[in-house]
């Protein structure tokens, strides 16, 4: 077997490892840094595919692999990120324990998108990745905006929302180009000239405002696509 095939395993084996490293951070009452390496999750996750690509090798362990690394690094780390900030501001012993759910349904996520044919150039409800950066952005708000957020009522409907819509029927666009023209991507590049002045603006926060912008732009494009059908 040639060194090139163990390449897109390797990356996401690195992928699963920062998803470990984030956990125990989280766990450890470092919230900023267990991000970071959710964010470092996410290049890998997207190098494994696009090396796997590049390289024409791909295995049913690779695959098999590739979503038990994203159950780690996208499903249990970004719940046990909201059991803490429920922990921290909330008196109430067993409300903390709602943010398993975020893990659930995102191992459920995971198992549809294995099995679901449909989403080849969109997603079909919010991906894992995009899940995780929403959750672990949280600390990075202005203090201003994190005194409203941080309340146990809006951390439990956060902790809801962001479960549901992980398996919520809804077509999703996908930041992949077929070409580079104008015409065919008026969506993707309006949304990365958004995510960019947010960054600009909120800096490591603006992930919350992004993904929020990626869902309700999606949501908005495909009722409109509807219409026209």
């Amino acid at each position: 077997m040639k060194l090139t095939q163990h390449i897109p395993n390797t990356l996401t084996c690195l992928n699963l490892a920062t998803g470990c490293a984030g956990i125990i951070l989280v766990l450890s009452g470092e919230p900023v840094a267990a991000a970071w390496f959710v964010w470092i999750g996410c290049v890998f996750d997207f190098l494994d595919g696009f090396v796997a690509r590049m390289l024409t090798v791909s295995s049913a362990i690779g695959k098999e692999l590739d979503s038990l690394a994203d159950m780690v690094s996208f499903g249990v780390l970004p719940a046990v990120q909201m059991f803490i900030l429920l922990d921290n501001h909330s008196t109430f012993a067993a409300l903390p324990f709602i943010s398993i759910s975020i893990a659930v349904f995102s191992g459920i996520r995971l198992a549809k998108f294995n099995l679901d044919t449909r989403q080849t150039t969109s997603f079909i409800g919010v991906p894992t990745p995009a899940n995780a950066l929403f959750i672990t952005a949280l600390p990075f708000l202005p203090e201003s905006l994190q005194a409203y957020v941080f309340d146990p009522a809006v951390l439990l409907a956060i902790t809801i929302v962001t479960s549901l819509w992980l398996i919520a029927e809804v077509n999703l666009f996908a930041l992949k180009f077929t070409s580079y023209r104008w015409k065919d991507n008026q969506l993707r590049f309006t949304f990365l000239a958004l995510s960019g002045l947010l960054l600009i603006v909120f800096k490591a926060g603006a992930l919350v405002f992004i993904i929020l912008a990626y869902v309700l732009i999606s949501l908005i494009s495909d009722k409109i696509l509807k219409k026209k059908i």
